[in-house]
């Protein structure tokens, strides 16, 4: 793990984030959902729509929180998570506790009063990972979406 880098991603790793978020389309059983291409993920991080954070390893990205900021009317700036992955191989080596613990920092560096995600009931290893972070998983509240 001393070899592990964590660090802001760029557009470079933009290819490698893709397919991290891939491997956890597939995790999800909704491989088929994911039709944001990398191309779009260039146009809209380069636009500033969302950032991340990258886990890397001898060069190669292994892991990714991807971020950005929206706004809650009753606290404040809050930084959403959107994915977090890590790479199959290295679950279970405290990775995903170390992006966690960077993206915590990253969202008391842009002044957000929280952070808010969404996770699957099924998904255990995440809910007891964020149960573990001392995290509120809401089940009263239901999603809405709207595709265009």
């Amino acid at each position: 793990m001393s070899s592990i880098h964590i660090r802001r991603g760029n557009t470079a790793d933009l290819a490698a984030v893709h397919n991290l978020v891939r491997e956890l389309a597939i995790y999800e059983k909704a491989e088929d959902a994911l039709t944001a291409t990398v191309e779009d993920y260039k146009r809209d991080f380069d636009a500033g729509v969302f950032e991340c954070i990258v886990a890397e390893d001898k060069g190669q990205v292994i892991g990714v929180c991807l971020y950005y900021l929206t706004y809650s009317t009753w606290k404040g700036r809050m930084l959403y998570l959107e994915d977090f992955v890590v790479n199959e191989s290295y679950r279970r080596t405290g990775l995903g506790q170390r992006l966690f613990d960077a993206l915590k920092v990253r969202a008391i560096e842009m002044e957000c009063r929280l952070m808010k995600w969404q996770v699957l009931d099924w998904n255990e290893p995440a809910v007891r990972f964020y149960e573990k972070n001392h995290a509120i998983i809401e089940k009263e509240w239901w999603n809405g979406k709207l595709f265009l």
